[in-house]
């Protein structure tokens, strides 16, 4: 072999050994595999909760929120539809009707006919009880009959009709309250700002001096309690109205009554009555006299 290659070859060989080198070895990845265990397992794996369908909810036999809901719903048809002038009762597959409402179960229906619909105050049925309609709370159709009512509430003190009353069971309300504005008087009530109607009684009006008015509007009594009015009229020198208004009432002592003492006679000697009246007799002859 040629002399000159081998050299060549040996420097070669010097030259490669001091260059480092430095070696990419490929990345192992670590698997961690857990013991196998079912304890361990079942508390790992999430709880799957069961899914619901449209059908499914519809027909579930414990949701009472779901069946309140429907209930809700047909009250507040039935009452929709006695205030339009509706008051025809109506089974009770006509109203699940009206109210879109034919795909509830047959745990619900039984519910509504025999329970809900029953016992609900502001539902009235049928004698046979196949048949429901609204129960408002006057009984009340027109306008005549809303003044009659009114007036027997006036004729008997018994104040004033609430204006969400009439409206509830009133078909046409503003209607018929517009035609009869005359004979009505609306009244704010102070306390929950709500409206009164009471009966316009013509028969009571009567004109009120000037001078009287004046007075009455001036006189402010509404932060005095009755012993700061009666202070205030006896400092005037009034007191006619110290007769007037409820009276104090004592209780009054309940006295004994006054009975005669009875003196009752021995029961155990009534065998000896004879004898003690014999004695008795004697006793009163023999008074005065001397035994000597």
């Amino acid at each position: 072999m040629d002399p000159a290659l081998l050299k060549e070859r040996e420097a070669f060989k010097k030259r490669a050994m001091a260059t480092p080198t430095v070696e990419k070895k490929p990345k192992v990845e670590k698997t961690f595999v857990a013991p196998k265990d079912d304890r361990q397992q079942k508390k790992i794996r999430p709880p799957t909760a069961p899914k619901l369908d449209a059908t499914t909810y519809k027909t579930m036999a414990g949701s009472s929120q779901y069946r309140f809901g429907v209930l809700a719903k047909i009250v507040k048809h039935m009452r929709t539809r006695h205030q339009d002038g509706d008051d025809h009762p109506l089974t009770l597959d006509e109203i699940l009707d009206e109210t879109n409402q034919l795909d509830v179960g047959q745990s619900v229906k039984n519910w509504l006919g025999t329970e809900a619909l029953m016992n609900n105050p502001k539902i009235e049925a049928s004698p046979d009880g196949q048949r429901f309609s609204y129960k408002p709370v006057y009984k009340i159709k027109d306008g005549k009959s809303l003044l009659r009512l009114l007036k027997q509430h006036d004729l008997k003190g018994l104040g004033g009709i609430l204006l969400e009353d009439v409206q509830e069971s009133l078909p046409h309300c503003e209607k018929v309250l517009k035609n009869r504005a005359s004979e009505i008087i609306f009244i704010v009530r102070p306390i929950d700002k709500k409206k009164i109607l009471f009966y316009n009684d013509r028969t009571a009006n009567f004109t009120v001096d000037e001078e009287f008015q004046k007075l009455w509007r001036s006189a402010t009594v509404d932060a005095m309690d009755d012993a700061k009015i009666d202070e205030y009229l006896e400092k005037q020198g009034i007191r006619s109205m110290q007769d007037h208004g409820p009276k104090k009432q004592v209780p009054k002592r309940k006295k004994l009554a006054n009975k005669k003492r009875q003196f009752k006679k021995p029961r155990d000697n009534e065998h000896l009555a004879d004898v003690l009246e014999t004695y008795e007799d004697n006793t009163l002859t023999m008074k005065g006299v001397n035994p000597t």
